[in-house]
């Protein structure tokens, strides 16, 4: 199968001829729009009638299922490995990872989805597929123009949370160290931009940025970066750490006080005046590339919506797993498919792992937690 490698775009000059030998990830061809428009015809509009409904009830669903979506995909491509429970090896799955835990939301709504689509079509709509669906419709709901999302993604076998770490960008991250990821998937400096655009919604946790507004460096306790009148609310909202202290219980704020619910461009607006959350949103308007985009987007709503829209079907056409053989579809989301004897193998790419007994899961406090980069609500 053809593969197109999208690692050359111009972007920090200096460093691009390092960065082109590490690309590990590739946009692959295959998928299309209309997949199962003769299979099961209704598979999108159920998933789309699943997501509106349950947005309607809860908005912060929305950052939530794309947040999902980014983080599947940029792991080990879009496989909705993320949203497997257990494996066949026994490792721990993406989902038990310090990333995601319990700062994954959505993920009841993927389950109504599947078992919607489930039940009108059984084993034809894949979990990597509904996924895609979710997210474009979620990020619609939240204002967005609608766009197509190709589909034909097979769902994978495996799911270790060991593959997050170092692949993964984390709040604390500036942009030199975030665009070599981004590249590493397949994705542009542009794209970073544009994805990070997402923090338009949603909204992260105070252990996320508490280093910003508290014991910053010797010489100031507050990230002088950020606004003065900004950081002394972020305070009061946040208290100081603790050794102890449950990460669960830690309380959120919104990425975009302005505009927390509508996916606009707003986000830009905020960080050009110093109301960045994290330091990755901050990084955004040091760097003098990304800050250029981040003047454009600021100033043309419309612009940065389309380039989002685009971004988000280039993000979901990392290594996915396309045709026969290249992994299953999986009954239920948050279970690999039980080999039966009339069945075939399923996977040459990603052969069913011999089992094993299953790791135990790491106990998480704040001093070992690895926030993902999209800390939304």
């Amino acid at each position: 199968m053809a593969r197109l490698s999208t690692a050359a775009w111009p972007f920090l000059a200096a460093v691009a001829a390092a960065l082109l030998c590490s690309v590990d990830a590739v946009i692959v061809e295959g998928l299309q729009v209309g997949f199962y428009n003769q299979t099961c015809p209704s598979a999108e509009e159920a998933v789309r009638d699943v997501v509106t409904s349950e947005i309607g009830l809860d908005r912060t669903i929305a950052a939530g299922i794309i947040r999902i979506f980014f983080h599947d995909c940029f792991v080990t491509g879009c496989d909705a490995s993320i949203l497997l429970d257990e494996t066949p090896s026994g490792d721990v799955p993406e989902k038990e990872s310090s990333a995601n835990g319990f700062t994954l939301h959505g993920l009841r709504t993927l389950d109504v989805a599947k078992s919607t689509v489930e039940s009108m079509c059984p084993r034809t709509v894949s979990c990597a597929d509904i996924l895609a669906f979710a997210a474009r419709d979620a990020a619609v709901a939240a204002g967005i123009p609608f766009y197509d999302v190709a589909a034909g993604r097979m769902d994978g076998l495996r799911s270790n949370m060991d593959d997050l770490p170092g692949n993964m960008p984390t709040p604390s991250h500036q942009v030199p160290r975030m665009s070599e990821l981004f590249v590493k998937r397949g994705l542009s400096q542009e794209d970073l931009v544009v994805l990070s655009g997402a923090h338009s919604i949603g909204g992260a946790h105070c252990f996320m940025f508490s280093n910003r507004i508290y014991g910053f460096s010797q010489g100031a306790d507050i990230d002088p970066a950020l606004e003065p009148a900004f950081a002394e609310k972020l305070r009061k909202v946040c208290p100081p750490r603790k050794d102890g202290d449950d990460p669960e219980q830690s309380p959120k704020v919104s990425f975009d006080g302005r505009t927390s619910e509508k996916l606009d461009n707003v986000y830009y607006s905020e960080l050009l005046a110093s109301r960045g959350l994290m330091t990755s949103d901050d990084a955004l308007i040091k760097d003098p590339e990304t800050k250029t985009t981040v003047d454009l987007f600021a100033g043309d709503n419309a612009v940065w919506q389309e380039k989002f829209a685009a971004a988000m079907q280039k993000l979901g056409a990392v290594d996915v797993l396309v045709g026969e053989g290249k992994g299953q579809i999986r009954k239920q989301c948050r279970l690999v498919n039980k080999p039966s004897k009339q069945s075939k193998p399923t996977s040459t790419r990603q052969s069913m792992p011999a089992l094993r007994p299953k790791r135990k899961k790491p106990r998480l406090g704040l001093g070992n937690f690895i926030p993902g980069f999209h800390g939304f609500f």
